[in-house]
């Protein structure tokens, strides 16, 4: 399995009729789900790019991580080294399902 993919590819019908923000939110390194905080700082940094395309085992985008972000989660008193992409994400739903319900 491969765990990072430098181009983009065509996952699903319509690739064509994108904008040029998806396009630009489409490039760049993309990782898997599973990979855990610390590696991927390490693509970032091999990368030199600010920012991570995260997939699931499909190829499809399930997000985006941004270096900020990531040096966040690690920064916190919660962080342990079995973090991984895909707990960031869930996290950040999680949250905003709160947020939204509160309102």
């Amino acid at each position: 399995m491969t765990l990072i993919q430098t181009h983009p590819r065509a996952t699903y019908p319509g690739l064509a009729h994108r904008t040029a923000a998806d396009a630009s939110d489409a490039a760049g390194p993309q990782v898997w789900g599973a990979m855990t905080v610390e590696v991927a700082l390490s693509v970032m940094a091999a990368a030199r790019t600010r920012r991570l395309v995260v997939c699931d085992e499909d190829g499809r985008r399930t997000g985006l991580v941004t270096l900020d972000l990531l040096t966040a989660v690690r920064d916190s008193s919660g962080y342990t080294d079995r973090v991984r992409l895909r707990d960031i994400a869930e996290a950040r739903a999680d949250a905003q399902g709160v947020l939204a319900r509160s309102c």
